[in-house]
């Protein structure tokens, strides 16, 4: 069994509670907070009023309110953008980043805890602290959140040892899940082309939340057709927002160049082909579908 456990000392840990947190994060968020559960956790984003993307996150429940795991870059504007939708709504948002901490292992070892369940966004305390598995992906694994001070004896008692973050990096950019680098994605794309339908971060039976229109007009029109892919590069070197041709058929845009590229795709368009290699400015590259995106 896969013992390696990732410290994710990129996500940050916000807490809103109050007795019209739930309320006030149901007119915000994509996803129906009545998901949300002491055994069931989801993924969510926070868009512009067109639907653009803006933030994503993880939400839990927590004592009388919830958790949101977000990345850290993103953590102090998000706490911004939240509190400016508060106007007269009895919440309190906190940043709990120095007090708590992420740590990621593989499904297989959250299956071997004892209380664990083989569901997506599921759920359980661990000495206090909750075990989510991944509600985006399985593959994923689970995360654990965790008071700092209390960390490194529930990871032994767990037999969980520290690997290095890139694994769990790359891993994410295999299965075409970005990992980090969310700021270059704000107001680049709508939050239907990140793939959050198929990641579990929409929810289009529940009613208005910033966003909605464009969302559900994208989906009911079956107007999608462009989405977020990863980029592996064969060689040379990318630039965010350059252009990515197949011949002189331009594609897609490079999005995150960085270690973990990801480009927008017209995924759709008859020269988008899986099998060819295709050339930005500087670069070859190849890109693949994810598997769980049909």
């Amino acid at each position: 069994m896969n013992n390696s456990v990732y410290i994710l000392d990129d996500r940050a840990i916000l807490y809103i509670n109050g007795s019209d947190s739930k309320e006030f994060l149901q007119n915000l968020i994509s996803n129906d907070m009545n998901k949300i559960t002491d055994s069931s956790s989801c993924f969510a984003s926070l868009l512009t009023p067109q639907g653009k993307f803006l933030y994503e996150f993880i939400i839990l429940k927590h004592k009388q309110g919830y958790f949101i795991d977000c990345e850290k870059s993103q953590a102090e504007s998000l706490f911004k953008q939240l509190n400016s939708y508060k106007i007269r709504s009895k919440v309190e948002i906190l940043n709990l980043s120095n007090e708590f901490v992420v740590a990621s292992f593989s499904y297989e070892k959250f299956l071997s805890i004892e209380g664990s369940k083989d569901l997506l966004g599921y759920t359980f305390k661990y000495r206090e602290d909750p075990i989510i598995l991944d509600p985006r992906n399985k593959n994923l694994g689970a995360r654990l959140i965790i008071n700092l001070e209390k960390l490194y004896l529930s990871l032994k008692k767990l037999d969980l040892h520290d690997a290095n973050l890139k694994e769990y990096y790359s891993l994410s950019h295999k299965l075409g899940i970005v990992p980090k680098d969310l700021n270059k994605l704000q107001n680049k794309l709508f939050g239907i082309e990140c793939n959050f339908e198929e990641l579990n971060g929409i929810d289009f039976k529940k009613g208005c939340y910033v966003g909605q229109e464009n969302t559900a007009r994208i989906k009911l029109k079956n107007k999608l057709s462009k989405r977020i892919f990863p980029i592996n590069i064969i060689n040379g070197k990318l630039h965010q927002g350059e252009s990515i041709y197949n011949n002189e058929m331009e594609i897609g845009k490079v999005l995150i160049e960085n270690d973990y590229p990801f480009a927008l795709i017209k995924y759709l368009d008859k020269n988008f082909d899986e099998k060819v290699d295709f050339k930005t400015r500087e670069a070859s590259i190849n890109i693949k579908k994810p598997d769980w995106i049909n």
